[in-house]
């Protein structure tokens, strides 16, 4: 039961949570909807080849941890193999399998091996300080950054110069990004941007590009579902009371606790919840905090919690000027999120 001794409901806003380097360090694992995620069980999609090419060129990569063989000094594989760069870089729209493609290399790598979002890393360098983090990160066999921002400068060359340090002492980069600044449409390939935001490290990486539709946007109506304020009381004074870990928040608070919690440890505010209720869901005019809410979607996407919420539908909340502004994708990405959280099954009413 999670209702307190009011009968109130437990409020996202009231949690402060700490994390440790320590903490994040061992957080540095695919998210749970991708722990059994392989190349047999990513489906690509047969309208577009690439999907299927990027599978069979990174399988090619996880040959590069094998054992060489003598008996295969003139094989066609031992030859592409030795010419594989150290980084690969999956380039693509949102929901097309790019993070299900990460987390399986990341399954068939051998280990030490950490697989994280670039808060995650630039996390870990604030909590151990730059040398500290190289220190724990270094002798690893993989590293995967899923989401690697390129709207920060300071933050991306701090960032390019720790892989540079790491790919000098052996070892292998694969990584996806955002989209920075200005470069409008969710179509739009990050590629270019990439390399040119990581600079002298961006020779060490092959591009591999993913084409597709969003998968979400496939299985969904394209609208976040809303209850009425009565059926959201119901919904989840139900899933309470049948023992699951519900909170309720009000959309203006919990957007204003945002503001007062780095985003690295948005993680440890929906630790243990099952479910989230957001009541008065409104549109957002306050660019900072959109972005800051998109930072806390992508985590509660990855932890797969469901959103039961009230007022506009959540794929609603940015205005026009977002929209049509340098992270109109980003955006766009947490649209086709919210409305998948919005998607579960409610309980049904009694009798």
């Amino acid at each position: 039961m999670t209702l307190d001794q009011t009968g109130a409901l437990p409020r996202l806003a009231d949690r402060s949570p700490q994390i440790t380097g320590t903490e994040i360090a061992a957080s540095l694992v695919p998210p749970s909807q991708f722990e059994r995620a392989s190349f047999d069980n990513y489906r690509p999609d047969h309208d577009y080849p690439s999907q299927a090419d990027a599978v069979s060129t990174l399988k090619l990569f996880v040959k590069s941890w094998e054992p060489q063989r003598p008996a295969g000094l003139f094989s066609r594989n031992r030859k592409k193999v030795a010419a594989m760069k150290p980084g690969v870089y999956l380039d693509g729209g949102f929901g097309v399998g790019k993070t299900h493609l990460l987390a399986a290399l990341w399954h068939e790598a051998p280990g030490p091996k950490y697989f994280g979002t670039f808060i995650e890393y630039t996390a870990l360098v604030g909590a151990l300080g730059y040398a500290g983090a190289v220190d724990l990160l270094r002798g690893s066999t993989l590293i995967c950054i899923d989401e690697f921002e390129l709207d920060d400068p300071g933050d991306t060359m701090m960032m390019t110069r720790m892989l540079g340090e790491l790919v000098a002492s052996g070892t292998r980069i694969a990584a996806t990004s955002n989209t920075p600044p200005n470069a409008l449409g969710e179509g739009r390939f990050a590629a270019s941007d990439f390399l040119r935001e990581i600079q002298s490290l961006s020779a060490n990486f092959e591009t591999l590009r993913i084409d597709g539709l969003d998968y979400r946007r496939r299985d969904t109506t394209g609208n976040a579902i809303t209850v009425e304020p009565a059926e959201y009381t119901r919904v989840l004074q139900a899933l309470a009371a049948r023992g699951e870990t519900a909170t309720s928040d009000s959309f203006d608070d919990l957007i204003a606790h945002l503001a007062t919690v780095h985003p690295s440890r948005y993680i440890k505010i929906i630790d243990g919840v099952d479910v989230i209720g957001l009541d008065g869901v409104h549109v957002l005019h306050d660019q900072m905090a959109a972005l800051r809410l998109v930072a806390f979607i992508d985590r509660v996407y990855d932890a797969e919690i469901p959103i039961v919420q009230t007022g506009i539908p959540l794929n609603d909340i940015f205005d026009d000027d977002m929209l049509g502004g340098g992270y109109r994708k980003k955006y766009l990405r947490s649209v086709s999120r919210m409305i998948a959280l919005t998607a579960g099954e409610l309980p049904p009413h009694d009798g």
